[in-house]
């Protein structure tokens, strides 16, 4: 019993002393800057140095730095009791589009502030802003413009303001405001209807072929040798005379998987890696449009998307992978093994052997596309026994393409 209240009391100290610790390390590094720890090394090995050796110079050198270090504190010094906020004109965005950015520092408090510098990440980038004294209840508004140059989760912020001196000795860094995502899409291209699809159950689309057995009623028939009695409609039997035989309309739906190959190794270039992000992401909104199940799959990310947005945003943060599975197959089946319709998406340099042996694996019976990016080059269908293969050159072609197919 009383070890263990010895190892609690040890296990408090420690968690203790790594706060204090914590706190201190936060307080050396938040107020003084390296070069500021530097000069006053710097200001007290001169003292040092006088005392044993006696020269003036020595004495002149640790008043110099000791000036810059209390002229230092003392610009730092000042009321930075901000608030601010951050509004972006549009929180997704394709690429190309332009995005702007308001930044809004207020003062809400009773006295003025000092003067400071605003610092806003943008991606790798950071703006940074003057921000001017601000009497009580002023506001200061920034705006920053931006064009979308390529796909991604662009962070923006936090937003933080920096108070301190010319020589950067002295800093005083708060934090405003905490980031936000906007959501850079990639390019995508309308595409016609995809009839492509078996029947698979009872849910989904009408396909317009007239069956004897599902949701949709049609109309009636009269009753031929072999037909199943329980799709006699009895009363309009009675009123007819003859037995007659309800006829539906045969619903069709096709649960599709899309996948594509984020190796950067199966791709000529960056250019061609966008271009099969946009093929990839210009079916899944077509499917998502017409209401079909998708299910997708980049890499070792998996999804089933409720609406083009949700889709679009997974397709904003696809990065290439170099561990990515050569065998697209393998974690398509294991997410969406019950799909009738198969799209996957790769570069020139995956080969037709490795797409084929990538084939085999799905199942007999249902429908498979490989739709292969290769920039610059001029658009080309060719069938196979298991799939099709088309080449896709450029974006705009994907809208014949899949039209021929469809």
């Amino acid at each position: 019993m009383r070890q263990s209240q010895t190892m609690q009391r040890r296990r408090t100290l420690k968690r203790s002393l790594r706060r204090i610790r914590h706190r201190i390390k936060r307080l050396v590094t938040s107020y003084v800057s390296p070069l500021g720890w530097v000069v006053m090394a710097l200001a007290i090995a001169s003292l040092v140095a006088f005392s044993l050796l006696g020269w003036h110079e020595l004495l002149a050198m640790a008043a110099v730095f000791i000036v810059m270090l209390v002229t230092a504190v003392i610009l730092s010094l000042g009321n930075t009791s901000f608030k601010a906020t951050i509004d972006v004109s549009e929180k997704r965005v394709t690429v190309s589009d332009t995005v702007q950015v308001e930044v809004c520092v207020d003062n809400p408090g009773r006295t003025p502030t000092a003067s400071a510098r605003g610092d806003l990440p943008i991606g790798d980038n950071h703006e940074k802003f003057a921000i001017p004294m601000l009497a009580a209840g002023q506001s200061r508004q920034t705006n920053v413009e931006f064009t979308a140059v390529s796909r991604a989760v662009l962070s923006i912020g936090p937003l933080s303001i920096r108070k301190g001196d010319p020589f950067g000795l002295i800093r005083h860094e708060k934090k405003l405001v905490d980031q936000i995502n906007v959501f850079i899409h990639p390019q995508t291209v309308m595409l016609n209807t995809l009839n492509a699809g078996i029947p698979r159950d009872l849910e989904g689309q009408p396909s317009g072929e007239i069956v004897d057995d599902d949701l949709d009623f049609y109309g009636l028939r009269e009753y031929e040798p072999g037909d199943d009695v329980r799709n006699v409609h009895w009363l309009s039997s009675a009123k007819t005379g003859s037995l007659m035989i309800r006829q539906y309309e045969a619903t069709r739906r096709t649960d599709t998987a899309l996948t594509i190959s984020i190796n950067p190794d199966d791709y000529m270039d960056a250019r061609e890696f966008e271009l099969a992000v946009s093929i990839h992401a210009s079916i899944g909104v077509q499917c998502l449009q017409q209401h079909r199940p998708v299910s997708t799959q980049a890499g070792t990310e998996h999804a089933k998307p409720r609406n083009t947005t949700e889709f679009l945003d997974g397709c904003s943060a696809i990065e290439p992978d170099l561990d990515d599975n050569p065998n697209l197959a393998q974690a398509t089946l294991a997410n969406a093994p019950d799909s009738t319709f198969y799209f996957f998406t790769v570069g020139r340099n995956k080969d037709i052997d490795s797409i084929k042996r990538m084939v085999l694996a799905l199942p007999r019976s249902a429908t498979c596309v490989v739709l292969q990016a290769v920039t610059d080059q001029p658009r080309a269908i060719k069938r196979y026994s298991d799939f099709t293969l088309a080449t896709v050159g450029d974006l705009n072609d994907l809208p014949l393409i899949m039209g021929v197919l469809a």
